[in-house]
């Protein structure tokens, strides 16, 4: 009696234990359908995550579209369960499948935008009203020119005239590891994102430019070669961050695709080294931090080896990670010098603690964690710090500066010191051994200084000579400089007063000797208000020939005077001219002058 109560319950237990079964199995089946993402011109931007694109690796990289749409093969497509899907076997082709339901009514163009600018080969397959699929290629193993919109990105205009229900495909091949984000936008949504987001490129390459070039410049200064070492990391900087953006390859190399296989890698590698470099001379290691410094020089032979082994096989470039040793390394570095005393060093602990921040959110990307809140900020969170770090960084470097300003100082002081008690030791020897010997010296120099004036006035008798030729009147007047200045003391000899305010005071103008009146501002020439105004000859040879004028009363002719001064006839003949016309009008004037009386026609009457 009580057997068959007990198979009864058994069989009711089982019965209800499969009706569960089934419930569950029927949700499951629910929630891991694709989900169809649908055109609504409410929602301009909208990214593919969870649920809405389906997978399926080839491991044998050779499936075409037409295998793909075999049952047997498309019913192997897996519903993604993370934000982005990746290729995590490189040597792996990856296929993504996704449904868009078209709208008719939309009154807008879109756009699929897909990102993740290193895909070495990226394939779309679009379906058309009759179920035939269209192809497209494009990535970094194609030239950049054959791409439908030139754009980093890889930009795909849909056809939305129909109210379909559409599956698409896309097939990556890639050496790298990267993710199939996929965007739908419309097209002005797409042109305000892309002008922005170019707008941000100009600007932290920019900034990575004047930062560059104020450190050339401070190299070039004081030739110090940490200067140079951090100019070359922050081009590696902006050289990394153009070739992970894809601004490299649309830039710089669009015809040379195979650039993109190493262009990460490579500048990567060189920011690394660079940066090593700038903290062992900077930090001074190989002084204040002697066993980090050997870690240091370590570490660069390493990251070396380990770049010589990526040329050989590219596929090593995806272990990014490894660049968190020398960050780590340089990072410390800087906090032990900074403990140790060295002031400049807490700027470079501050700039890379942005630059540790950012690869960290970096890494954290790479793992796609679910509670990470994406966006442009997160997704261009290492540029930001980039640029943080250059400015903390640049601010130690002049710190350094001022801290080795204060050092020479410092030490040059005692040996000034020391410099000046020897000299003031030695003066009292050698003063009272010069006693006779000084006063000797001022007898020569008093008569030195007689026989010098005595020369001068013999000179410049001889030049106001009848009979002094152009190469001894220019022993007196030699150039433009002395003629400036003879003009400047024989016009403004009684003082300055402005010619338009009657101002006192003045300062040096543009010209030389020439004065510029602090009130208005009139600059006044040497030569305005003189003889020689708009003169076109040179100076010296104009007071040459004014002497001659004035010292043969005016009968010198102007062919003498073009044979003497090598002028052309014509142009002798108009100052000439000019010339005896003053000397005429003031002749009573300068009856009593003597020799100088040539100098008093320099000047014109106010």
């Amino acid at each position: 009696m009580i057997k068959p109560i007990v198979t009864y319950l058994i069989n009711c237990l089982i019965k209800n234990i499969l009706a569960v079964c089934s419930f569950f199995l029927l949700i499951s089946n629910t929630v891991l359908a694709q989900n169809v993402v649908l055109i609504d011109d409410k929602i301009p931007h909208y990214i593919f995550s969870y649920g809405e694109i389906e997978c399926l690796e080839d491991r044998t990289g050779v499936l075409m579209l037409n295998d793909i749409l075999k049952l047997s093969v498309n019913s192997k497509f897996l519903v993604n369960e993370e934000y982005n899907p990746k290729n995590y076997n490189m040597g792996s082709a990856y296929w993504y499948k996704f449904k868009i339901k078209h709208s008719a009514a939309s009154g807008k163009n879109w756009l699929l935008e897909f990102f993740d600018q290193s895909i070495n080969d990226f394939s779309l397959f679009v379906p058309d009203s009759n179920g035939h699929y269209h192809a497209y290629h494009s990535g970094t193993a194609y030239p950049f020119n054959r791409r439908e919109y030139q754009h980093k990105n890889f930009v795909y205009e849909l056809n939305n005239d129909s109210n379909a229900e559409l599956t698409y495909y896309i097939r990556i091949k890639s050496s790298q590891s990267v993710s199939a984000i996929i965007v739908l936008r419309d097209i002005h949504w797409f042109v305000k994102y892309a002008l922005n987001e170019y707008l941000f490129f100009g600007l932290f390459y920019g900034m990575v430019i004047v930062f560059s070039l104020y450190n050339l410049l401070m190299f070039l200064a004081v030739r110090q070669i940490q200067y140079l070492y951090y100019v070359l990391y922050n081009l590696s900087i902006g050289l990394y961050e153009m070739s992970i953006d894809g601004i490299a390859f649309q830039y710089l190399w669009p015809n040379w695709p195979l650039w993109n296989a190493y262009g990460i890698g490579f500048t990567l590698y060189l920011s690394s080294v660079f940066g090593l470099m700038f903290t062992l001379v900077f930090l001074y290691s190989k002084i204040k931090a002697p066993k980090m410094y050997r870690v240091i020089i370590g570490v660069i032979v390493l990251r070396s080896l380990f770049f010589i082994a990526c040329v050989f096989n590219t596929h090593l470039f995806n272990y990014k990670v490894i660049e968190l040793i020398p960050l780590l390394v340089a990072y410390g570095t800087g906090i032990y010098v900074w403990k140790s005393g060295y002031r400049p060093a807490r700027f470079f602990v501050m700039g890379y603690s942005f630059l540790l921040i950012g690869f960290l959110i970096k890494i954290l990307l790479f793992f796609e964690l679910s509670w990470l809140p994406y966006g442009p900020f997160i997704y261009y969170s290492l540029s930001f710090c980039f640029v943080f770090e250059m400015l903390l960084v640049s601010f130690a470097i002049g710190e350094s500066v001022r801290i080795m300003k204060c050092t020479l100082n410092t030490d040059l002081s005692p040996q000034v010191d020391q410099h000046m008690l020897e000299v003031r030791s030695k003066a009292a020897i050698i003063e009272k051994q010069n006693e006779e010997i000084s006063s000797m010296n001022a007898i020569l120099e008093k008569d030195n200084y007689e026989l010098h004036l005595n020369i001068e006035k013999v000179t410049k008798a001889r030049v106001m000579s009848h009979e002094v030729d152009f190469a001894e009147f220019s022993k007196s007047y030699p150039d433009r400089e002395t003629c400036f200045k003879y003009l400047s003391e024989l016009k403004w000899s009684i003082g300055y007063t402005c010619r338009k305010c009657t101002n006192k005071c003045f300062l040096a103008g543009f010209l030389p000797y020439s004065r510029r009146c602090t009130k208005c501002g009139y600059d006044e020439s040497v030569i305005a208000h003189t003889i020689f105004q708009n003169s076109k000859i040179p100076i010296n040879k104009a007071f040459y020939m004014l002497f001659l004028v004035y010292s043969t009363k005016g009968k010198i002719s102007s062919y003498k005077l073009s044979g003497l001064l090598l002028i052309r006839q014509s142009t002798c003949w108009a100052y000439n001219s000019k010339m005896q016309k003053i000397l005429e009008e003031r002749k009573k004037e300068l009856k009593s002058t003597g020799e100088k009386g040539w100098s008093k026609l320099i000047i014109t009457p106010v």
